[in-house]
């Protein structure tokens, strides 16, 4: 798999699961997703949840993009809180893919969030041979 086949299956598919761990247990949610040209995955969530609460305390996340087809992409990767233009630039991305997102931003304690990946995997289970590849990201 390549990097934009990749980036191509990630952008079709717009929730994905979030895992996330707390005091070691581990704990995950479903979320709206948006991924940008470099691969980082975005998405918004109220600063009061237990994944963002989680991901300031221990940065690294898993998640669970594309479940259906048999087909699945599992990421790994490092999160942070954009600020200033960074933001800003996230926020382009996410609003392209999630039109309500500018709603959300009024809301109090909304964040937002960026996992920029180190690791990936593609499952293609409907494929014959099945079709599984790993890759790690810079």
């Amino acid at each position: 798999m390549t990097r934009a086949e990749l980036l191509a299956f990630l952008r079709v598919h717009r929730l994905a699961v979030v895992s996330t761990a707390h005091d070691g247990a581990p704990q995950a949610a479903v979320v709206g997703i948006a991924v940008s040209d470099n691969l980082e995955i975005f998405f918004d969530t109220l600063t009061t949840s237990r994944k963002y609460q989680n991901l300031r305390a221990d940065p690294r996340a898993a998640l669970v993009i594309g479940w259906d087809a048999e087909q699945t992409a599992q990421v790994e990767g490092i999160a942070d809180f954009p600020s200033g233009a960074e933001l800003i630039a996230c926020k382009q991305v996410y609003f392209a893919a999630w039109p309500d997102g500018p709603e959300r931003e009024t809301w109090p304690n909304i964040g937002y969030v960026r996992i920029r990946p180190n690791w990936a995997r593609f499952s293609d289970f409907g494929a014959v041979p099945a079709r599984i590849e790993e890759m790690t990201l810079p």
